[in-house]
């Protein structure tokens, strides 16, 4: 019998440095700070992550489509035909080494074909894909064709004349341009999305023949109101914007708020059908289809009988079957509340200015997207002007020999050396270097009086142009001049029908599923501190114990209302949440609840001040501020017939706030100040103010460093005289508070 070979397991061989060599420090741990580490490890990641790569510039454009798009331009793309797409991203790859995939995702997006942009750079061929289909990926880059869109001839133009700054690529073999001189509003017309590190930009697209007269009339004049030349974005998808002024003049003075898209359709009579042809920028149809069949599965959608996905070479289309007797528009309203259909395309409009990232509204983004463009005619102007001053210079050296071909033959042939030629005709002529040099390199054959006299006859135009370009360097109105006539001859060349329908009025049909059936039962809810909701019915409340709280929480509102109302939330960040207590499910004593500010989507940070619930948006909200102010602000002031879940502006964010009060009714309040005084005022002395964000009028009159203490009802106080604390004027000290009174306030507060 063999023997049973044994293996031996081998220690692993350290490495042998030598007889006395100490690693010193080996095996220890060294501390270092944090704020060391980000300064020097991620700082720097976070800020080539924004200046490089994620937020486009002024020109519209990131990096990756700029080096895209100008290396098609250096292969010739413009006026030649396709090429394959594989040999654009190639060739692409000497200016941006991240990979062909990359360089590929980024061509598809700009082409035609897959239909992302409203002003398409690419013209492709050959399957790219939808953008509205997470299923319809684009075919390899060795089976697709492309070149650049005709509108590319408004990037690049006078790109060759320093419009614009080149510099290095990344391994200096050649150069790039670190901007496109581009004649419209590139930036607007487009969406763009970008995601960096600690920021993010989601432009919306605007039509091109919209966007240029809104410039045009912006730099005729600033005041000039947007709204009527640009009524609302625009999205190559098409769908229907349901038209919100304060969302769009939000958009375009602060660069913020968001955009309701829903989908267009077609209720094909007879048949029992939908065709839904245009859906929203932010969903796709199988999101859609999956939502609907969810929908259908648990039986909160019962008129559908069937769906399929019909879209093919002629566009989207999305089939809907319904059962016998169902009203298409009806069903139609109460998929725009259930599913994407209707979605919104919320804005954040950050871009790179001179490399600093900056959020900026439409009008703000114009104003400095003009000003690049002064600068680009400025540069161009330059050029031009150096270009034909050289011209001149040559040409009167030229002229002067005009006078005396012989002689200028004859110091040629006589001389003789080579490198005599140019002093002696400088001599002999009285020009300069430059001019003696362009004269000695004219071949015999042009010595002639035709040739000399056909050029110098350039010299009259020449200064009539040089007269004409200094006059356009001197006179800025000559400039913006310029750019008008080039945004009038792009919005003519290329502006096209609007895609998206606006909708300034909802159907009636939509009115109708607002009333449709939600179950009305009675619930009490609560409210935390750290923003925690609990709608509890009341047959889980009578067996309930103790309420399950994080620690250190507590319950700071409780209400008994219905199931059908609203509830309001207004933060610290003056902004307000809004919420049907439908939507929010039942809960149980014995769970934490619903985190408020993450279910609502609220900004990081922010937090929630006071609840208020309501069916019927009557009372009014009081805002009392730190100098004494209150706002008085009816509360159907933030209604809104959109079903809007969130609205800017809640209130004044001019001073420090004090103290907010939900009151449904007229009444009487006690409000004590710091000061240890007490008035009482009737909330009918306090005039009511039709703007959400107004700072009210003076109702307590503070001395430095006094403060509100406390806003109660009145009757909730038993004062020994409340007459002592009435005023009849506003605004008013109060009288002091006297010790009988002090312990029943000490016991509210």
């Amino acid at each position: 019998m063999a023997k049973k070979s044994t293996k031996k397991t081998l220690k692993p061989v350290r490495p042998q440095l030598g007889d006395g060599v100490e690693i010193l420090n080996a095996g220890s741990v060294l501390e270092d700070p944090i704020t060391r580490t980000l300064e020097t490890n991620y700082m720097p990641y976070a800020m080539s992550v924004i200046v490089s790569r994620a937020l486009p510039e002024i020109d519209g454009f990131k990096p990756a489509h700029r080096k895209l798009l100008y290396t098609m331009y250096e292969m010739g793309l413009l006026k030649g035909a396709r090429t394959k797409s594989a040999n654009i991203v190639g060739s692409t790859m000497h200016l941006n080494p991240h990979g062909d995939a990359a360089i590929y995702d980024t061509m598809v997006r700009m082409g035609r074909g897959n239909e992302s942009l409203l002003v398409p750079f690419v013209d492709s061929k050959g399957n790219f894909g939808k953008a509205y289909s997470r299923d319809m990926s684009c075919a390899a880059a060795r089976y697709t064709e492309a070149k650049l869109e005709g509108v590319c001839e408004e990037l690049f133009r006078d790109i060759d004349k320093e419009t614009v700054d080149f510099v290095p690529n990344y391994d200096s073999t050649t150069t790039e341009p670190t901007l496109l001189p581009v004649t419209f509003p590139t930036i607007l017309a487009n969406n763009t999305l970008g995601i960096a590190v600690g920021m993010a930009c989601n432009i919306c697209s605007f039509n091109l023949a919209e966007l240029c007269a809104t410039t045009v009339a912006l730099m005729k004049d600033e005041h000039h109101d947007i709204g009527t030349t640009m009524p609302a974005p625009d999205f190559v998808g098409g769908g229907q914007i349901v038209y919100d002024e304060a969302q769009m003049r939000e958009i375009y003075e602060n660069g913020r708020g968001s955009v309701k898209v829903r989908a267009r359709y077609n209720a094909v009579p007879g048949e029992n059908m939908i065709e839904v042809t245009q859906i929203p920028p932010t969903t796709t149809v199988e999101a859609i289809m999956d939502k609907i069949a969810e929908l259908v599965k648990t039986g909160k959608v019962k008129e559908i009988s069937d769906m399929r996905d019909e879209t093919d070479l002629n566009g989207l289309k999305l089939t809907l079957d319904l059962k016998r007797g169902v009203d298409a528009d009806k069903l139609m309203a109460k998929l725009f509340k259930a599913t994407p259909l209707e979605d919104s395309f919320s804005c954040n409009f950050n871009i790179l200015v001179s490399g600093q990232p900056r959020v900026m509204g439409v009008r703000e983004i114009l104003k400095e997207w003009t000003a690049f463009r002064v600068e680009c005619v400025r540069r161009r102007t330059y050029y031009d002007l150096h270009g034909k001053e050289k011209r001149l210079h040559l040409l009167q050296g030229l002229a002067a020999i005009l006078l005396d071909i012989d002689k200028a033959i004859r110091i040629i042939r006589t001389t003789e050396e080579e490198t005599e030629v140019v002093p002696n005709l400088m001599i002999g002529f009285g020009i300069d270097e430059v001019q003696a040099d362009y004269v000695a390199e004219i071949k015999l054959r042009h010595l002639n009086r035709e040739y000399i006299l056909k050029r110098t006859g350039e010299i009259e135009q020449l200064e009539k142009d040089i007269a004409d370009l200094n006059d356009v360097l001197a006179k800025p109105a000559r400039i913006r001049r310029i750019i008008i006539n080039e945004l009038n001859d792009v919005a003519k060349k290329y502006g096209k029908p609007r895609c998206s329908e606006i909708l300034y009025d909802l159907p009636e049909e939509d009115a109708a599923a607002e009333e449709e059936a939600v179950p009305d039962y009675p619930v009490t809810v609560f409210f935390t501190r750290e923003g925690y909701f609990k709608k509890i019915p009341p047959q889980s409340l009578r067996t309930a114990g103790a309420h399950k709280l994080k620690e250190g929480d507590e319950i700071i509102q409780q209400l008994e209302t219905r199931n059908n109302v609203e509830a309001l939330f207004f933060t610290d960040k003056q902004q307000v949440y809004k919420a049907r207590l439908a939507e929010l499910e039942d809960g149980k004593v014995a769970q934490m609840g619903i985190f408020i500010p993450g279910r609502l989507g609220m900004d990081e940070g922010e937090n929630v001040l006071s609840m208020v619930i309501t069916g019927d948006y009557s009372g009014f909200m009081l805002f009392f501020f730190a100098s004494g102010k209150c706002a008085k602000i009816p509360l159907s002031s933030y209604a809104t017939k959109q079903n809007r879940r969130k609205l800017l502006k809640a209130y004044s964010d001019k001073e420090q706030l004090a103290m907010m009060l939900y009151l449904p009714e007229e009444t009487e309040l006690a409000i004590r100040t710091s000061a240890s005084r007490m008035l009482l005022v009737g909330t009918a002395q306090i005039a009511a103010k039709a703007t959400r964000d107004s700072q009210g009028v003076a109702v307590v009159t503070l001395k430095k460093n006094q403060t509100i203490a406390s806003v109660v009802p009145a009757d909730s106080l038993e004062l020994a005289n409340p007459h002592r604390y009435r005023v009849r004027s506003l605004p008013a000290t109060g009288a002091l508070i006297r010790a009988e009174d002090e312990g029943e306030q000490m016991s509210l507060l």
